[in-house]
């Protein structure tokens, strides 16, 4: 189709074009940075500003390039930047251009405390607890990591099964930034019709806190307009490894919107305005439902923003009325 023919309406503006998996850290200076995927899957990119806003001119800085061939030379997808353990890393998943879906989760480290000039090292695939024959021998992807009464967690998307495989999410602890500390603890795996459109996928993690819960937003189906987010919650002083703690809302709580011409939202981070206080959902989507070809390869899936809500029992609400 004609991509200049999409719907538009004041909901579907990007925030930033092109960028997909969009995932925006605020570090303890105030400043963010902005990763996301790009829509040639070769190469990782940061920006920082001091605003959100500023995020949007501010200069795109690469980071690392995909390999030539073997491991790591195709696929470079879903970029994640967190500070821990007194560093700068990068969560990231890549493929292997002799076997295109044989998808592992790998870890950058940055040498210095400027993420943006000092030197990016490989500290190689993700890798598992002693004792884990599970994890990272299948389709890995999505990481992310967070901290709840001073550990880390890591959770991340991985296929299982013979035949149609399944997209589930799992949990465990952090023993170092490249290395779990815990067997891996299944989440979620798609129960309903909706995670289940084109693939059975549950994945994109991201995690809220608010009130006494930590939310956990994730995403389902494949990557076109059926793409769509779900929400697990947890008490916060629950075990976080026990997944009968664990509670999957029945319906999604973001999802693809004709009339606003808002199409496969999904896959995305939090972080705080400027404020300090207001959460904001950083995600992806885009502005026609008319594809081409495979949509994991069409690159107008863009950035967007909208500011969480949050109703009487403290749950968030994710509405596309507040569009940043």
């Amino acid at each position: 189709m004609n991509k200049n023919n999409f719907k538009k309406t004041s909901y579907n503006q990007p925030f930033i074009e092109q960028r997909a998996d969009p995932y925006v850290y605020k570090h303890t200076d105030g400043m963010y940075y902005f990763t996301a995927s790009v829509p040639e899957y070769n190469k990782i990119i940061l920006r920082r500003s001091d605003t959100i806003e500023g995020l949007k001119e501010a200069e795109e800085h690469v980071l690392w390039r995909k390999h030539e061939k073997g491991p790591q030379s195709i696929h470079i997808w879903a970029p994640e930047i967190h500070y821990i353990y007194g560093g700068w890393y990068i969560y990231y998943a890549a493929g292997d251009a002799a076997d295109i879906w044989e998808i592992r989760p790998y870890v950058l480290h940055c040498k210095g405390q400027n993420p943006l000039e000092d030197e990016w090292e490989e500290l190689g695939m993700m890798q598992a607890a002693d004792g884990d024959e599970f994890s990272f021998h299948a389709f890995s992807l999505d990481a992310t990591v967070f901290q709840h009464k001073g550990e880390y967690y890591w959770v991340w998307a991985e296929k299982t099964g013979v035949g149609k495989q399944i997209s589930n999410l799992y949990i465990a602890k952090l023993a170092a930034p490249n290395k779990l500390a815990t067997v891996q603890v299944l989440l979620t795996t798609p129960d309903y019709a909706w995670e289940r459109e084109g693939f059975w996928v549950n994945e994109g993690p991201a995690v809220l806190k608010h009130g006494d819960r930590i939310y956990m937003t994730f995403s389902a189906s494949a990557t076109g307009a059926c793409y769509c987010m779900g929400l697990l919650y947890a008490h916060e002083d629950a075990d976080l490894l026990d997944p009968h703690v664990w509670t999957k809302l029945k319906r999604p709580v973001l999802q693809t919107d004709t009339e606003k011409g808002i199409y496969g939202p999904g896959h995305n981070s939090f972080v705080k305005a400027e404020d300090g206080v207001t959460d904001l959902c950083i995600y992806h989507a885009r502005q026609y439902d008319e594809i081409q070809g495979d949509s994991l390869y069409d690159p107008n899936r863009h950035a967007m923003i909208m500011k969480v809500n949050y109703d009487e029992k403290g749950f968030p609400v994710f509405s596309y009325d507040t569009m940043s």
